[in-house]
């Protein structure tokens, strides 16, 4: 019973990490309707970014903060030099409509290859900043810690106030509106190209906390060819989609069920079949209820 439980608590964490990278990825597609491969790059270079705030300032409530604005300024700069321009071709032109997506796939090897040249061997370390050993609960230890519960915070905190920015204020209706109707929108005053940038640049504030968030709960460090990014860019884009990519409450959700599925597969069947099993749960979301959890056909959702 209490490993059942334990596996539960380790996918619920790890699930809500990846829901954070499935918002990143939903933001950028809410916005630009390009699915953004550069994200996993992106919160590698921002997780850098914090990991070095953290020697500095020995303060992770400093490093999270300061990684979260470099994310969102690294995001906007590539939305701004490199996919805006590239946005307003392949829209004139319907056979150039995936330049862009393939785009983002060479700015993650670009990404990639800058930050093998500037650190080399060398890599990150963004300890845990609470205690990250389980409680004990009847003479036993459970898979919920402080550093846990702090991780989960931080996600329902975001959550919340991404969905109070969509919801509630104009920011959030020109956002919107900017992806469903952007001749409409412009004619509205709406000024499109600018709220785009800010779509991926709140998008890019959510991938560096998944980064950060993934490093402390994981191995505490990070370098230039982390396998856990890589995992983390998967897997938020397998929950993005079993969740209905238009849907922030359906990234959470296919976040969620993701990490739990994941979890009671590498306790109970092995390790070496979770990356296959992700996948496949993202081949049979396909097949059987294509636009996600929580998806509309012909909709959008908040």
């Amino acid at each position: 019973m209490f490993q059942f439980i334990n596996t539960l608590l380790i996918g619920v964490t790890a699930g809500s990490i990846y829901s954070l990278m499935a918002i990143a990825i939903v933001l950028v597609w809410r916005s630009t309707r390009v699915v953004n491969f550069a994200a996993g790059g992106l919160a590698l270079a921002s997780s850098f970014v914090g990991a070095a705030i953290l020697e500095k300032s020995g303060s992770f409530w400093i490093a999270l903060p300061v990684a979260m604005l470099a994310g969102a300024v690294f995001s906007a700069f590539i939305e701004y030099f490199f996919l805006r321009p590239l946005l307003n071709r392949s829209g004139e032109k319907n056979q150039e409509i995936f330049l862009p997506i393939i785009a983002t796939l060479g700015l993650l090897g670009i990404i990639k290859a800058v930050l093998n040249f500037i650190y080399g061997d060398r890599i990150g370390v963004i300890p845990p900043p609470l205690s990250d050993k389980g409680f004990i609960v009847s003479g036993e230890s459970i898979a919920l810690s402080p550093l846990r519960i702090l991780i989960l915070g931080i996600v329902l905190l975001l959550m919340i106030v991404l969905t109070i920015v969509f919801q509630r204020t104009n920011l959030g209706l020109s956002l919107r509106a900017a992806s469903f109707a952007p001749e409409i929108s412009r004619l509205a005053g709406i000024r499109v190209d600018l709220i785009r940038t800010a779509g991926w640049a709140i998008s890019g504030a959510a991938g560096a906390t998944a980064g950060i968030l993934q490093t402390t709960n994981g191995s505490g460090s990070i370098a230039p060819e982390s396998f856990e990014f890589s995992l983390l860019l998967v897997f938020g884009f397998v929950a993005a989609v079993i969740g209905g990519i238009e849907s922030l409450v359906g990234a959470v959700l296919g976040g969620l069920t993701l990490g739990i599925i994941l979890a009671i597969i590498l306790m109970y069947v092995g390790g070496s079949l979770v990356f296959f099993a992700a996948f496949l749960i993202l081949i049979l979301v396909l097949l059987v209820r294509p636009q996600g959890i929580i998806g509309v056909k012909g909709g959008r959702r908040a």
